[in-house]
């Protein structure tokens, strides 16, 4: 099993079965993790202005000029978010970047150096905004490597020019000056580990989706090469049987030519049914592949999902329960408006019982998980109870405030046995 998301649309690939489904953006694992690298990054700006300003205090700074490092601090780490934000997309080229957004933030970085300068006399207040920016363009990994250890090795030597030069003798200066400078030196060193740590899941998210979609090909090229092969075995037959009959009929041998007609019959029969066979086989799909399928969709479209699955699952009818779990998780993503669902299939007495459970926005009536539009029916609930009642079986909605239940249940061997 295998299941990949690009561009709004999930590719899942499981036995024989290849399908496209689509899902809400990206994987809410993925972008949890880069709002845990953004929020690492601004976490480390606002220490170090936060240090900055302490240390300004403590070594005699007027309120006001520390005040306004603070604020210009402030506005500073806020300009960082959109080249943050562009980050996320990077290509790792030079020429792809867009100067109009960057422009802005480096403006500001400067300004607010030159008045962190012109406030304290601090060589590290000059540089230090306008490295961090400089770091969080779309640098090549190679430029941007060299580039971390040079700015660091730079911010190095004013720390040492700007102890001996501006720091007080006093001991409560001196520790405090000392935390401030290594934060300083520090900051574009952990700013690229945190971007690193974003590239190297961007590349297994890729390389996951690259080898998913091999996969689907692959599947693909399996499928084609057997209704080649047994679509032009037997047409082959065919024409050389019709062949043959239009030499008999030629001379006049129609018992031996009706013979060969039937036999063109048969293998045309054969093909057909080779056939219906190939498709069945494509597109059956264990029921545990579809419950962890189903799973893998909700989670992907950001809901958090749970399965229970019976030891026998594998058991139930398929035919009815396939159709089934793809339909209700269907009416999950575009109805349910909740956060999180639970799937379940077990076998209760003589029954096979299937149950998907989702929470739903309290914003939205929901019957059935879709929303109650005047005058229009639920056709996809309707559908399942039909397919439920044809092999005896039954569907139920359970509604409870702010969250409904589908349930669907089967007798068992009933369905194999209609």
């Amino acid at each position: 099993m295998s299941g990949t998301y690009s561009g709004g649309v999930t590719t899942q690939t499981r036995g024989s079965a290849v399908r496209e489904l689509p899902v809400r953006g990206m994987a809410s694992g993925v972008r949890g993790a880069w709002w845990y690298t953004v929020s690492a990054i601004l976490f480390f700006e606002l220490v170090l202005v936060l240090t900055w300003t302490a240390t300004l205090l403590q070594g005699g700074v007027p309120s006001v000029a520390a005040g306004a490092v603070a604020v210009g601090g402030l506005l500073w780490c806020a300009s960082t978010l959109p080249l943050l934000s562009a980050y996320r997309h990077r290509t790792g080229d030079p020429t792809a970047v867009q100067w109009r957004t960057v422009l802005a933030p480096i403006v500001i970085a400067v300004g607010y150096g030159v008045l962190a300068f012109a406030l304290s006399g601090s060589w590290l207040l000059l540089v230090v905004p306008v490295a961090q920016t400089v770091q969080l363009l779309d640098w090549p990994r190679a430029v941007r490597l060299r580039m971390v250890l040079a700015v660091t090795a730079l911010l190095a030597c004013l720390w040492v020019i700007d102890a001996n030069g501006i720091v007080s003798a006093s001991s409560d200066s001196a520790n405090g000056y000392f935390a401030t400078g290594f934060l300083s030196a520090a900051l574009p060193l952990m700013t690229v580990l945190s971007l690193w740590w974003w590239d190297v899941l961007i590349a297994l998210d890729r390389a996951r989706v690259s080898e998913a979609r091999l996969a689907a090909t692959q599947e693909r090229l399996s499928l084609a090469t057997d209704v080649h092969d047994l679509q032009g075995h037997h047409l082959q037959v065919v024409a050389l049987q019709l062949e043959l009959t239009e030499r008999l009929l030629q001379g006049d041998d129609h018992a031996a030519a009706l013979e060969q007609l039937q036999a063109a019959r048969v293998s045309v029969d054969e093909a057909r049914q080779g056939t219906r066979d190939l498709a069945t086989r494509f597109r059956s799909v264990p029921l545990r592949d579809e419950l962890a399928n189903a799973r893998d969709l909700l989670r992907a479209a950001g809901i958090a999902a749970e399965t229970d699955v019976d030891a026998n699952a594998d058991d139930a009818p398929a035919s009815v329960f396939g159709p089934v779990i793809r339909e209700t998780t269907t009416n999950v993503l575009r109805h349910g408006g909740g956060r999180h669902t639970t799937l379940r299939l077990a076998r209760s007495g003589d029954l096979w019982r299937y149950e998907i459970t989702n929470d739903t926005d309290a914003a939205v009536d929901t019957l059935g998980s879709q929303r109650v539009i005047p005058g229009r029916e639920r056709t996809g609930l309707d559908g399942l109870a039909r397919r439920a009642k044809e092999v005896g079986g039954d569907l139920e909605i359970v509604a409870v405030e702010k969250e409904f239940t589908v349930i669907v249940t089967v007798p068992v061997g009933e369905a194999e046995t209609r």
